[in-house]
């Protein structure tokens, strides 16, 4: 039987996103069921291997403008966008599944877990799309999010720490503010998902939190002050307003978030 790491690598190639999604819940089953063992061995796709569909255009993030939610257009638009990063962080839960080996198998799960879930999210955007006459790839998007992960592809330290615990982390602080517009506008149906995303994106920016704690373990280091070193060596920097809620929920101490808070 194919690897758990075969079966994340056959979802990450996947170029069409329905593909993608059937692969996605293909692979955690398989692994649920004991089908898919773990292999160190396996063949590992370069990061510029996984599959994603001809559309949307990827653009330079300064070309895309915001719109009011009051129109079906900026309606659109905002789904569209919350849409491609969902279709995004399927292909970056199913990599850290595919490409990172020899570490517990409860890593596996988690991230097949997380891929999973990821889908669904974007089964839901993608319907509400639907409803509101448009499609996914309809717009240019951009494509940050799968850079970072490039970047990240040798250190599953470095992943931990600067795709979950910052991209998706973002994530949390933002998406409050876009349900208070998408309510105030009177979209409740898109307010409902992203609310159900939102409770979702906490567990999963934790379940980033966990195996960044556990990696800094296994190498004798102090967490707080390898994050702060990581963010230095990206060049990132983290900047509030932060959902402290949801944070401190998904594992981020007090402390730390008074130290990301402080000015430069």
């Amino acid at each position: 039987m194919p690897s758990v790491h075969h079966a994340a690598g056959l979802a990450l190639a996947a170029t069409e996103m329905g593909a993608k999604v059937h692969l996605t819940g293909a692979a955690r089953a398989g692994w649920r069921a004991g089908r898919a063992p773990v292999a160190p061995d396996d063949d590992v796709l370069a990061p510029d291997a996984r599959g994603r569909p001809a559309r949307p255009e990827l653009v330079d993030p300064r070309e895309l403008r915001a719109r009011s939610v009051r129109s079906v257009e900026g309606r659109i638009a905002a789904v569209h966008a919350v849409a491609h990063i969902e279709a995004n962080a399927i292909d970056l839960a199913l990599d850290a599944a595919h490409r990172f080996r020899g570490l517990p198998e409860a890593f596996y799960d988690d991230w097949l877990r997380v891929a999973e879930e990821e889908a669904r999210h974007f089964g839901l955007l993608r319907d509400r799309l639907a409803a509101l006459g448009a499609a996914y790839g309809d717009l240019p998007a951009h494509g940050g999010l799968w850079d970072a992960c490039a970047r990240t592809a040798d250190d599953v330290l470095r992943r931990m720490a600067l795709v979950p615990r910052v991209l998706e982390a973002r994530g949390l602080d933002v998406n409050p503010p876009m349900i208070a517009r998408f309510e105030a506008a009177g979209d409740h149906a898109t307010a409902g998902i992203l609310r159900e995303i939102l409770a979702d994106e906490v567990g999963h920016v934790a379940v980033g939190d966990r195996w960044f704690r556990w990696c800094c373990e296994q190498r004798g280091l102090d967490p707080a002050p390898t994050f702060t070193r990581l963010l230095a060596e990206a060049g990132v920097r983290v900047r509030p307003p932060f959902n402290v809620e949801a944070r401190l929920a998904a594992g981020f101490s007090p402390d730390e978030l008074e130290d990301l808070a402080a000015p430069r």
